[in-house]
């Protein structure tokens, strides 16, 4: 049960770290492609970012779901709970919010959609910074 959180803990501290790097540098830059080479931009962005953020969000979510069950000794349930809530937060918020804002911007650059793009992602940058802190504190219960 301890690497399956040494997995969790990996894999969410890795989205932690990626989606705040989003934020604060790589979706305020989408400003500055300028329109004429947004759209093959954007395409590419879509493509690669798959193989980037998709293995590590998969593992998330199934060692979040497995740790609701499979919890190593120390580790109460509300914290697997809250941890499989905001996994959940977040894909909801990536499939309503952000992925429609991609696809918009995916036929060209559109300032509201991009300004709706950096908008929405604060809820998951704030939901996978929390996951961070659940799953450190997960560790930590683990650890001592």
């Amino acid at each position: 049960m301890e690497y399956l959180l040494l997995a969790h803990l990996a894999a969410t501290l890795y989205m932690v770290g990626l989606i705040w790097f989003v934020q604060i540098v790589h979706y305020p830059l989408f400003a500055r492609v300028g329109e004429g080479g947004f759209r093959p931009y954007a395409e590419a962005h879509s493509r690669l970012t798959s193989y980037v953020v998709g293995p590590p969000m998969l593992l998330e979510a199934g060692t979040a779901l497995l740790l609701v069950f499979l919890r190593p000794d120390g580790v109460p349930l509300y914290l697997a709970l809250v941890g499989l809530a905001l996994v959940a937060a977040i894909w909801l918020s990536t499939a309503l919010l952000q992925v429609p804002r991609h696809t918009a911007l995916g036929s060209g650059f559109d300032r509201t959609q991009w300004r709706g793009l950096v908008g929405t992602n604060w809820i998951r940058t704030a939901a996978w910074s929390a996951r961070g802190l659940v799953v450190l504190w997960m560790a930590a219960l683990v650890l001592n």
